[in-house]
């Protein structure tokens, strides 16, 4: 099977293996100098957004305890990025029916849907999850970071999903930017870009 590594190349199974362990820091550093106002595909929070199209960079900004996973499939060049605010639809079940980006558990499955639907395999997707800040209480009473970040693993485990980068946790605010022609996740927070 054919299609695109990180760059363009066209990529074969070893490839996208050797990319995956390797680690997306160690491929270049942030391209912001490349990316123009029209590149940039904004994600809201409670959003999500696939994408095939080289041109194009996810980004969603100010994450504290919500959640973010990026999702990218080098064979068939398929990204998608999701901002969740809260963990299980359980909460508020009309909501979740017409919002299931609001919540992890229907909002992750939606992402993943969508992206399958473009033609991603659970074996060739690379998963990067972000933010699930401790935003409020340091006694953990509200803890809506972590319970987002253990609904986030969770559910990429039961689809055998490993995650291959994280950047969460703490009391810092991320933006996340997914760039399609890449495959790189970057986060910026304080004003520094890095690779996730």
């Amino acid at each position: 099977m054919s299609g695109r590594c990180p760059g363009g190349a066209p990529a074969r199974r070893e490839e996208v293996e050797q990319w995956r362990t390797k680690g997306s820091t160690q491929l270049r550093t942030p391209p912001r100098h490349r990316w123009t106002v029209r590149d940039l595909k904004v994600v809201g929070t409670s959003e999500m957004r696939v994408s095939t199209s080289t041109s194009d960079v996810l980004v969603t900004y100010s994450l504290g305890s919500c959640v973010a996973l990026s999702l990218f499939d080098p064979v068939v060049g398929v990204g998608g990025l999701i901002h969740c605010k809260l963990p299980v639809s359980k909460l508020d079940p009309e909501q979740a029916r017409s919002q299931p980006q609001v919540f992890v558990d229907t909002g992750v499955t939606s992402l993943l849907q969508a992206v399958f639907d473009l033609g991603a395999t659970r074996r060739d997707l690379i998963a990067k999850v972000i933010g699930a800040g401790q935003r409020v209480d340091e006694n953990g009473r509200f803890a809506t970071g972590r319970r987002n970040y253990a609904v986030v693993r969770k559910l990429l485990w039961k689809n055998n999903i490993l995650i291959a980068g994280e950047d969460v946790g703490g009391p810092t605010s991320r933006s996340v930017f997914l760039e399609i022609a890449t495959g790189q996740t970057f986060v910026r927070s304080h004003g520094v870009m890095v690779a996730v």
